[in-house]
């Protein structure tokens, strides 16, 4: 099939649309970091790269909604209660997604989707459009795999060396928002109470379900205890860290899901497939 054709027939499919709509959001997140940098971050352009980027960011996880509610009714599966659709973790970030695109500007909200966009991006082009591009030779010994290309190897390798440590930067991004909204919400900035509200809720449902984020608290923790069993730190300081983690693991338990479906929670839902 000539190469016009085999671009035409990938671009009719909707992961394909999935694929652009990372693209969109990595270029408008980088466009709108270079308005940041420069202090221009109110500008026209600025605010329109800005809520594109949460557009693309609500498109492409729509689309997995869909493909997954989709992939269901052709199976004859039911699509579960609200609790399941709420445990699914695309469902989640499409919420804060629109949430991100209705709220005031906060522009460390748009990086955990952009790290997220880098790996999605990557991980298309090896599978899909570089070998719609270029299809792999077939090796003359049958049953042996396709040779991939030189590019295919490098983004595989980047994928393999930089995803855990990148799902670990995404964690911690999303703690200090959290962190970030929480001190809006103190000096009573105009709605941030239910920035915070929700903002919570979704970094709860992450906790449950991602085991990078179960770790970037636990390092956080770790630290935490480090500084305050210094010789040097008050006794009231030692005391409050203890409430603060105490609280904490309270409500936690009081949260968790599983007291509330019945079993443990499953884990989440690979992010698009």
């Amino acid at each position: 099939m000539p190469l016009q054709q085999r671009l035409l027939a990938l671009a009719q499919t909707l992961q394909f649309a999935w694929f652009v709509g990372h693209l969109t959001l990595l270029f408008c997140a980088f466009r709108y970091g270079l308005s940041y940098i420069t202090f221009n971050f109110y500008s026209k352009w600025a605010m329109f790269f800005y809520r594109t980027s949460f557009v693309a960011a609500a498109a492409t996880y729509g689309i997995v909604v869909f493909k997954a509610y989709r992939a269901r009714a052709r199976a004859g599966k039911g699509q579960g209660g609200g609790l399941a659709l709420a445990g699914d973790e695309n469902v989640q970030y499409l919420a804060m997604a629109l949430v991100w695109l209705f709220s005031r500007q906060m522009p460390l909200a748009i990086l955990p989707f952009a790290v997220y966009s880098v790996f999605h991006v990557a991980t298309y082009t090896r599978s899909n459009l570089l070998p719609t591009i270029q299809p792999p030779q077939q090796e003359a010994a049958p049953g042996s795999k396709p040779k991939a290309s030189g590019m295919s190897d490098t983004i595989g390798k980047f994928v393999k060396e930089y995803y855990d440590s990148s799902m670990t930067l995404v964690a911690v991004l999303e703690i200090v928002l959290w962190v970030r909204i929480l001190g809006s919400a103190m000096l009573f900035q105009k709605g941030s109470w239910i920035l915070l509200a929700i903002y919570t809720v979704f970094a709860r449902a992450r906790y449950s379900q991602s085991s990078f984020v179960q770790g970037a608290i636990s390092q956080l923790a770790a630290r935490g205890d480090a500084v305050v069993n210094n010789q040097s730190t008050p006794p009231a300081a030692r005391n409050a860290w203890e409430t603060l983690k105490r609280l904490a693991r309270q409500a936690t338990d009081a949260t968790d899901p599983s007291k509330y479906v019945g079993g443990q929670q499953q884990a989440g839902p690979k992010k698009a497939q």
